[in-house]
């Protein structure tokens, strides 16, 4: 596979902020998440505009749950009904959020097993409607698990309104996705450095857990999404990596855009567990700013838009392959997006 070649780069929206997670929908629009005011999504159209779609009260609400701060979606995941689930990275709190297509908050997800939920990293919706969620880890600050050595991180399964932990003991829980054939479930440990999958029972139970692949130097699994021969593709945040992974655990880089002496400066604080946010906060490639994220797009799902920790704007690559079409392309967008526009013309 021939590697990308960066003086093709385009970039589309404008003044996002800490657009982590990008959603592609088949009408050319793109949902990532926005930390402005109290957060929410913002929207990229097809023309480049760009929208917020912000919560309206999420202060009075977040008070019943004793969360403290704005809401801070990290991944976001839109519904058939046009409203969208979203991750909250709460400093201290976490949990999952449906912002209605008329910017109100409800809560979804606040505690499972009993307990509250910690800063949630990501919800993705599969084709029976079900809700995986992913948290990265128990400790506080978050950054106590940035190291091989902390396992805590766990996944839930909400499934007809019913919630529980379905797998556990993970290294830094990322983005989760069940594969196309349906069968798996594929995740990023990111500081555990590997790609993992369980079998998928008919009643959303996890089993066979097996690692994928191990990802050497310099890669630390953030984003995930399927081709469709069902390989899978990753970003790695820090290098500025998109990576596929075929089922036989090869791993091939398609983009890189690596300073190599902060990728050297990150590697050794990973491996004497001296890792930290100062080494996630610097922006340090040319052209990608810690790239989170992807997201087949386009027509032809041939296109790959990488969500960001530290841009505002999408950076657009084309890919070499065509994506697997996700649960929501297709979902019908048109009373979101004439809701947000009354919402916008008040």
């Amino acid at each position: 596979m021939q590697s990308f070649d960066l003086s093709k780069l385009r970039f589309v929206g404008k003044g996002l902020s800490r657009p982590e997670c990008a959603l592609a929908h088949s009408s050319g629009h793109i949902f990532v998440p926005d930390w402005t005011d109290d957060g929410g999504v913002s929207i990229i159209t097809p023309n480049g505009e760009t929208y917020r779609h912000l919560a309206k009260n999420w202060s009075e609400m977040s008070g019943e749950f004793g969360l403290d701060g704005p809401l801070r979606p990290n991944g976001v995941c839109l519904l058939p009904d046009g409203s969208f689930l979203l991750a909250h990275l709460g400093a201290e709190r976490g949990g999952v959020f449906k912002l209605a297509m008329d910017g109100a908050v409800s809560a979804f997800l606040t505690n499972v097993h009993g307990m509250p939920m910690p800063p949630t990293n990501f919800v993705t919706v599969d084709s029976m409607e079900r809700i995986w969620v992913t948290v990265s880890t128990k400790k506080t600050p978050r950054a106590a698990a940035y190291r091989s050595d902390v396992a805590d991180g766990f996944i839930v399964l909400v499934d007809q309104g019913e919630s529980r932990i379905v797998a556990d003991g993970l290294g830094y829980t990322n983005e989760c996705l069940p594969h196309p054939d349906g069968k798996r479930l594929f995740v990023n440990e990111t500081f555990a450095r590997r790609l993992t999958s369980f079998d998928i029972a008919a009643n959303g139970d996890l089993s066979n857990r097996k690692t994928v692949a191990e990802l050497s130097h310099g890669i630390f699994p953030d984003g995930l999404a399927f081709d469709e021969h069902g390989d899978a593709w990753l970003t790695s945040i820090v290098s500025n990596r998109v990576l596929r992974v075929d089922d036989d655990g090869d791993v091939q880089t398609y983009v890189e855009d690596v300073d190599i002496d902060h990728l050297n400066w990150v590697e050794e604080a990973w491996k004497s567990h001296a890792m930290g946010r100062p080494h996630l906060d610097k922006a340090a490639g040319k052209h990608l700013h810690n790239v989170s994220n992807l997201a087949f797009a386009g027509m032809d799902l041939k296109q790959g838009v990488l969500g960001c920790l530290l841009d505002d704007k999408l950076a657009v690559v084309d890919m070499p392959v065509r994506g697997a079409k996700p649960v929501h392309w297709d979902y019908n967008i048109l009373p979101l997006l004439d809701a947000i526009k009354m919402k916008m013309d008040k």
